[in-house]
């Protein structure tokens, strides 16, 4: 597509991989509106990067459904879905906490689906769209203490992949992103049975991923013509240092 003609909706868009795709995508030419449930960290985002802003929490049905036709409304349309909102829950097996697991499904896979829901009607209407979920190397293989996550992760794969086979037909093109470790606030945002902070070295600082990758990443999914698009990407820092 031409990114001139994308109008954009990104979840969890006021930080991170969401901040950094719609920087990009803005400055290409696109329309963005950007989500999430922190309405202080939206307005602050949106100012900075002159574009609107929907507050809303994606585990929540009736939130999606405003949010989806919100941001619809602000662009005259909408085409792209990116499905980034989400967080880290890292528990060994044994310590695993039923409420912090549930939560975060609620967020991670729930709030995933009802996202793609809600802007699936839309594109399903008009014959056109784009829906690119926001997974993880964790969707490709487990990792100690991690299961909770990997969880999430591995599903979202899945509902990727019954997605696009559902919607072709649509012309819509439901694509997947696997970032390995950024250097975003994921890590703040997880939650964590092992509270210790992990301080990064300034060489790791230089070397890991950025937002920056992961929004070219995704910039680059959607310039394809619209005939062709790739199913998945996988990306991962060239040397991490660790």
């Amino acid at each position: 597509m031409n990114i001139k003609d994308a109008k954009v909706l990104i979840t969890g868009g006021n930080s991170g991989i969401g901040k950094a795709t719609a920087k990009l995508l803005k400055e290409k030419g696109a329309q963005v509106i950007i989500s999430g449930r922190n309405e202080t960290t939206l307005k602050n985002t949106a100012s900075e990067l002159g574009i609107d802003y929907v507050k809303a929490d994606v585990s929540d049905e009736n939130q999606v459904q405003n949010m989806v036709q919100a941001a619809k409304d602000k662009m005259n349309g909408l085409n792209v879905l990116v499905n980034n909102a989400g967080y880290g829950y890292i528990s060994k097996l044994i310590d695993i906490e039923a409420d912090k697991f549930t939560d975060q499904f609620k967020t991670n896979i729930l709030g995933a689906t009802l996202c793609a829901k809600e802007s699936a009607k839309h594109f399903i209407d008009q014959d056109y769209g784009n829906i690119i979920n926001i997974g993880s190397t964790s969707s490709l293989k487990g990792s100690p203490t991690a299961s909770p996550y990997v969880a999430t992760k591995f599903a979202l794969r899945g509902m990727t992949e019954s997605w696009r086979n559902e919607l072709r037909p649509h012309n819509i093109r439901v694509m997947q992103v696997n970032p390995s470790e950024v250097m975003t606030g994921f890590a703040d945002n997880r939650v964590d049975n092992n509270p210790a902070t992990k301080k990064y070295t300034n060489a790791e600082q230089q070397t890991k991923l950025r937002g920056e990758e992961i929004a070219h990443t995704i910039s680059s999914l959607l310039e394809m013509d619209d005939r062709g698009f790739i199913t998945e990407a996988t990306v991962f820092a060239t040397n991490p240092k660790v």
